[in-house]
Formats: structure tokens, sequence, C-alpha cells
């Protein structure tokens, strides 16, 4: 059976759990599994070894009848060797993007890799010294630099990347605060993926692996030097893909 293919790359501390959720109950779409840990198949240097029919038996239930499988792996938006390997095996594949508030995502960053002991500093010093810290991280540990709060919400640069690899048409953006709850926005979600759009999820409403927080906070000045300090990457990103970012 020929099975179309799509992959959630992210952002981190977006939303990604909450949409894998609503995927994997829609009835024609198989979401690769486990949702923990993540697959990220194609940062494994063996991926061409192990080869598409490996990916697909590892990951996905050779018995099931869905016409589209979905993989969520938010570690791949920051990975051009994962999007080309991706593009390798599908070229045809749908490249799903669920972005959230930058500095909500970084706090959010922070108080995950904080709780999974991961970062031993406060929030404020975390975040002004991150530019110090971002490569201080063993690799073979995480697929990616648990310290990486501000940079990975300059989405653009990670949405760019991918659009030199997969057409803009294969590219589809989401924005966290749309998605709870957002029926028109999980809508057109559906017709992109060309799967069935009446399907509701009943918890469509729940908030899921959502981060305990912490009494640390951010002071107002900081705050507002931070905020500033994506406003040239959040104009591109909302001329370049057409999108109301006013909420931000």
């Amino acid at each position: 059976m020929s099975r179309r293919h799509f992959f959630l790359v992210g952002a981190q501390r977006s939303g990604t759990t909450y949409l894998y959720e609503l995927l994997d109950a829609h009835p024609e779409i198989e979401m690769a599994r486990p949702l923990r840990p993540e697959p990220k198949f194609f940062l494994d240097d063996a991926y061409r070894e192990i080869g598409r029919a490996g990916y697909e038996a590892r990951f996905f239930d050779s018995d099931s009848d869905c016409l589209v499988r979905g993989e969520k792996s938010t570690s791949y938006i920051e990975s051009e060797v994962a999007a080309q390997r991706i593009h390798e095996f599908y070229p045809e594949a749908k490249i799903l993007f669920l972005l959230r508030e930058p500095l909500a995502r970084a706090i959010s960053n922070y108080r995950f890799s904080f709780g999974n002991g991961l970062e031993s500093l406060s929030m404020t010093e975390a975040l002004e010294c991150e530019a110090d810290r971002r490569q201080d991280y063993d690799p073979s540990q995480v697929s990616t630099s648990p310290f990486a709060y501000l940079q990975r919400g300059h989405y653009i640069e990670y949405l760019e990347m991918y659009e030199r690899v997969f057409s803009r048409e294969s590219l589809h953006v989401m924005l966290h605060e749309d998605l709870v709850g957002g029926l028109r926005t999980i809508a057109e979600l559906y017709a992109f993926l060309g799967v069935a759009g009446d399907f509701v999820h009943p918890d469509v409403d729940a908030v899921i692996n959502a981060t305990p927080g912490l009494p640390a906070e951010l002071g107002a000045d900081q705050e507002g030097r931070l905020r500033a300090s994506f406003q040239a990457s959040n104009d591109r990103l909302a001329e370049r893909f057409g999108l109301d970012l006013s909420a931000w």
C-alpha cells in the first residue's frame, strides 16, 4: 500500500505533544511510535543502512490500513542534515512546524532543562549567558543543546533552511496560540494532509505535556529586552509565511 508521509519537526516546547495526540487519534493517520523517546531516525548516521523499509518496520504498524503516516521528532527543526535525509527517503513528504511566542517558548525550554537536571543556573543567568554555553553539552546524551533557549526561537532561520530542501508548498506553519481548541487551525491542517476534516478529538481542549512552573521569573527590563531581540526575525517570519504574529 502506498502511503503519504509527513514530519512534525518542531519547535520544542510549542505544543507538539498535544498536536501528536490530535493527529494520532485521527482514523486516517498513523503516528510513529513510541512518542517518547522520539524516533529521531534521520539524525542517525546509520539511516541509509537501515533503509526506508527498516525505518517503517521499526516505527509503524505493518497491519495498519491508515493512508497517512507521521513522525514527530522536534530535533529535526535544527538539522539541515535531517531535512536532506528525510527528502532522500520521502521527497514528497509534508513538513509541519508548530511555533510559539519565542520568549514563552524559551522560558518553557529552560524549565524543562532545569526540571530534567540539565540546567543548574537561574533563569536570568541562563538566558543572559546562553551564547557562551550553547555548545557546552554532550551530544551523545542529548540530540540538541539544552541551553539554546533564545536561539531556538529565531524560527525563520530554520524554516528557510527547510525551504532549501523542500518546496514551499510542502511546508505548513501553525502557531501554538491558535492551536489548542482552535478547530479552524486543526481543520486547515487536516486539509493540508489530505485527510477527513470533520474529525474532532474528544480532548481537543486538553493541555498535554505542560512544564511545571518555577518561582524564578524574569525582571520587566530583561523581559522587554529579550522580546525586542526577536522582533527582526519575527517580522521576517510573518512576511515570508503570511503569518499574523500580533499575539506575540
